[in-house]
């Protein structure tokens, strides 16, 4: 591999510019993995790498795509050989270092996760969305609670960690109430198994938000953050707890101390970026045996690298609902 193409994203001032590059084996960073890739997908990490002060991506030029799946075509470490079909995300792939939207990329050994029963596509298919409502789904189980405890809502559940939430939580019994604010998911959402669909949480937005009100939830899913984590903070029952990972509704958290002093609730951060290698590797390791989500086909959509930045906009503006896997093996 002497030269590769790659989706270049580019400052230009207060404007993020892309296009596809040529590239050469020496625009790779350090590394013992050196990996063709086969898919990536879009995540809303990808929409910020491509939003002017999205403050995600250190430094440009960068090719984004925060996670991929691929061929290991040289290595020196002594846990992959070439031939070897791994996966990756988190750390600084796609906004620190090359990421997934490049024909190759060059990754050090521990950040890097063997495939194992998954194929590829089936890798990007669950992707970072996949692996956060996992991880989600694994912190509500070890806080205590269960399918008989009562329902779980999912916040934005029509995005890519909702939906995979949405598939998990009802392959393990639970109640799931799925939030979100487009209509046409409802019949999706069903599909995955949720038992009822309801509007976007707070149902007024706009109002005055209550420390407690009516306890409704054994536990959440909040894909959001903002007011309707609030919304469902105030609402979860004795001893519930919310898997927080989302942001779309903004950073800002107006609550009180009264739902974890007077309901025992807990907050539960869930972050895939930084999760070290070992505890990472296990759980892909359940994601493609009792975890493997069940709808894969039913949330994703294919589109070629050369055409993921329509994809990105209309993530970017709360348009699109499941997952988008990108084709990079001749999708340019």
């Amino acid at each position: 591999m002497d030269e590769f193409r790659a989706l270049i994203a580019r400052r230009d001032g207060d404007r993020i510019t892309t296009a596809v590059e040529t590239l050469q084996d020496s625009d790779l960073p350090a590394g013992e993995v050196t990996i063709r890739v086969h898919y990536s997908s879009v995540n809303f990490k990808d929409a910020l790498a491509l939003t002017p002060d999205g403050g995600v991506v250190r430094e440009y030029p960068v090719a984004p795509g925060i996670d991929l799946t691929g061929e290991v075509v040289a290595s020196d470490s002594a846990d992959f050989t070439v031939g070897d079909l791994v996966l990756a995300h988190g750390y600084e792939i796609g906004t620190g270092r090359h990421g997934g939207y490049a024909e190759y990329t060059r990754l050090p050994a521990d950040q890097v996760v063997a495939l194992g029963s998954l194929t590829p596509r089936e890798g990007a298919a669950i992707g970072t969305a996949g692996f956060t409502a996992a991880m989600s789904v694994e912190a509500l189980i070890g806080w205590g609670i269960t399918a008989d405890d009562g329902p779980i809502v999912v916040t934005g559940a029509s995005g890519g960690v909702g939906s995979v939430s949405v598939d998990l939580l009802a392959a393990a019994g639970y109640r799931v109430v799925a939030s979100t604010g487009k209509a046409h998911a409802a019949d999706r959402l069903t599909a995955l198994g949720a038992a009822e669909v309801i509007e976007r949480l707070p149902s007024d937005p706009h109002a005055k938000p209550r420390p407690l009100a009516r306890a409704r939830w054994a536990g959440a899913v909040d894909c959001v953050g903002g007011v309707t984590l609030a919304d469902v903070l105030s609402t979860l029952q004795y001893g519930g707890a919310v898997a927080a990972s989302g942001l779309t509704g903004g950073a800002a958290l107006n609550t009180t101390v009264l739902p974890f002093i007077l309901r025992g609730v807990g907050l539960l951060g869930i972050d895939s970026v930084q999760m070290p290698i070992t505890p990472r590797r296990e759980l892909w390791q359940k994601l493609g045996g009792p975890l493997k989500p069940r709808h894969l086909d039913e949330v994703t959509q294919e589109v070629d690298v050369r055409d993921v930045i329509e994809v990105i906009d209309d993530v970017r503006a709360g348009r699109y609902s499941g997952r988008a896997v990108v084709r990079v093996a001749g999708g340019f």
